[in-house]
C-alpha cells in the first residue's frame, strides 16, 4: 500500500534524482524501529543545526559520531556488561546505530556530550562557485551608439 512507483518522476525530470531518493528513502522508512534513542533536531541559525540525542548511561568513550556519503551515523555500544543485579531497569543501554541524511554542504562542525546529552553542531558551507552572482547584462548597442548586429 506504501509502494509507490517513481519511474516517472525519473523521465520526466533532469537533476533531481536526489528529490526522488529522498521521497524513497521517506516512504520506505519503517519508523517502528526508530524510536530508541529518543533526539531532537533544532535550528540554531540562518545556515546551523544542533542534533541532540539522549545517551544516558553511555560515556563519551562508548559513542562514535562519523560522516560517510552524506550520511551522519551515530553508534554507541556499552564497553562490558554490567554485572549488577537491578530490581528495575528503566535506562536502556542498548546498543544502537542512529542515521541521519545530510543535505549537500552540509558539514558536522562539532559534537560534545554532556548531562546525557550527545550534541552534534551542523552547519551549511556553501562554496563560493555556487552561490548565487549577478551577471551584468550587455547593452546592444556599440559605444558609440550604433547597434551590434547578431
Amino acid at each position: 500500500m506504501r509502494n509507490f512507483d517513481l519511474t516517472p518522476l525519473y523521465r520526466a525530470t533532469v537533476g533531481f534524482d536526489q528529490i526522488a531518493d529522498l521521497m524513497d528513502r521517506v516512504l520506505t522508512n519503517d519508523v517502528s524501529r526508530e524510536s530508541y534513542p529518543p533526539y531532537n533536531i533544532e535550528k540554531t541559525g540562518e545556515d546551523a543545526w544542533r542534533i541532540s540525542v539522549a545517551v544516558a548511561g553511555f560515556t563519551e568513550d562508548e559513542l562514535s559520531v562519523e560522516v560517510k556519503e552524506n550520511a551522519l551515523f551515530v553508534t554507541a555500544k556499552k564497553a562490558d556488561e554490567d554485572k549488577r543485579t537491578y530490581l528495575h531497569r528503566g535506562i536502556a543501554t542498548r546498543a544502537f546505530e542512529r542515521r541521519f541524511h545530510l543535505a549537500e554542504h552540509v558539514r558536522v562542525s562539532g559534537a560534545a556530550h554532556e548531562n546525557g546529552m550527545l550534541h552534534i553542531d551542523l552547519a551549511r558551507e556553501v562554496p563560493e562557485a555556487l552561490k548565487p552572482r549577478r551577471i551584468e547584462i550587455a547593452s546592444t548597442k556599440d559605444v558609440d551608439g550604433t547597434a551590434i548586429e547578431a
